[in-house]
């Protein structure tokens, strides 16, 4: 039966603004215009205030202190500024005062100096993956680990990869696109131990699972509003108060705010409602978690029981529990998502969804091609209901089922 408009299954991909976060919001859209670098006067000290309020609140659901923490439009931008910033050596001053960005480049590719090493993962989120390719094209070493099946990364790999030269290791908490969870904190332990950089992406982490910055032992920790029941077009950055993070680089230059690590005027509307969000998060967390497990579990049940030829990506792993992504045999990924609109999910992660190729994910855990191909990753959210997973069980199974009758024709027979 039709429905008014989709189920939502995409809270991977963004979650709704959460009402009272909204609430929130809106003195700082219209009455409370000022801006937190004017302390000229009320309308500038106001402003300033609510995002020194904020950075409590999201210091208080990562553990940190709030002077470790700074505002950003998001995790892909946290995340350049955490692997560019680590990696890019402080500039050299001349002799004018200037900086000398030339020295920095040939001393970063000159034969004759050893190349700075980077260890990431082949399954990181683009906002670490390009980033990599991109220092690796200004000189650097960079070590993709690839882990397989499973999907998780863990600390006998980075041991493995791990050298005298290496400066800086970033590896996602959970993937986003199979919600699988890699051993954070043993990597962290392993990096402190080497005196090594660690990073993690953590945008799907946070705010669904527990975290401790003090316990966890990570340096940088990025995050994004718009995953968490926040606003889109902010985010943060955490960077651990210690030595291997006080030479961390700027990657945008200007008037100075964020400890001069992220110049620009703040976006005070956003960072209000991303700390309110994260609040509401810590309220909710250890009730929501195992309330979206079942419900994951449900959907995936349902599916198996409906269908053969159906395969759960990362399911011998540890998984985030909002998160499933399902490979379909016999079935053409576009052609799904074209016929079972009633439920609004993901064909692969959002922001790569405009290329029709085989995720990057699910190469790197070798699921072949065609299976790649033929994937949905279902998110779910505090709005989730059983009705929901019951209809998008019957929704979706109907559809693979009428596909698979027209797989000859669409020559996957």
């Amino acid at each position: 039966m039709p429905i008014d408009q989709p189920i939502y299954m995409d809270h991977a991909a963004s979650t709704p603004c959460d009402p009272r976060v909204v609430g929130a919001m809106l003195p700082y859209l219209s009455s409370s215009p000022g801006n937190p670098s004017n302390r000229n006067h009320r309308f500038g000290w106001e402003a300033a205030q609510a995002v020194e309020s904020a950075r409590k609140q999201v210091a208080a659901l990562l553990n940190a202190s709030p002077h470790e923490i700074i505002f950003t439009s998001g995790a892909t931008e946290s995340n350049n500024i955490a692997v560019k910033g680590i990696a890019r050596p402080p500039l050299p001053l001349g002799e004018d005062g200037r900086a000398q960005r030339g020295q920095v480049r040939a001393q970063i590719s000159s034969p004759s100096s050893s190349r700075p090493h980077i260890i990431t993962a082949a399954t990181e989120h683009k906002a670490v993956y390009d980033p990599a390719h991109t220092l690796e094209a200004e000189g650097f070493d960079v070590t993709y680990l690839t882990p397989g099946p499973k999907g998780a990364i863990t600390a006998e790999m980075v041991e493995a990869a791990l050298r005298d030269d290496t400066i800086l290791v970033s590896v996602m908490w959970a993937n986003n696109e199979t919600g699988v969870i890699s051993d954070v904190p043993a990597i962290a332990r392993l990096c402190n131990e080497a005196n090594v950089a660690m990073h993690t992406d953590a945008t799907q982490w946070v705010g669904k699972m527990p975290t401790d910055a003090s316990r966890d032992g990570f340096d940088l920790l990025s995050m994004s509003g718009h995953k968490i029941y926040g606003p889109k077009g902010v985010g943060a950055l955490y960077i651990r108060d210690n030595e291997r993070t006080r030479a961390l680089r700027a990657q945008t230059e200007g008037g100075g705010q964020e400890r001069g690590l992220r110049s620009g005027t703040l976006n005070v509307p956003g960072i209000v409602g991303l700390g309110v969000a994260c609040e509401i998060c810590a309220e909710h967390m250890d009730d929501e978690a195992p309330r979206l497990a079942k419900l994951r579990e449900r959907l995936e049940k349902g599916l198996l029981s409906r269908l053969d030829g159906v395969h759960i990506n990362g399911a011998e792993a540890k998984r985030l529990p909002h998160i499933t992504n399902i490979s379909f045999e016999r079935m053409d990924g576009e052609a799904l998502m074209m016929v079972a609109t009633d439920v609004a999910c993901s064909a692969a992660s959002a922001c790569s969804s405009m290329a029709v190729k085989p995720s990057h994910v699910l190469t790197a855990m070798d699921v072949p091609e065609q299976m790649a191909l033929a994937t949905l990753r279902l998110s779910l959210g505090r709005s989730t209901t059983e009705e929901d997973v019951d209809y998008a069980i019957d929704h979706i199974a109907t559809a693979v089922s009428n596909l698979r009758a027209l797989a000859p024709l669409l020559g996957l027979g």
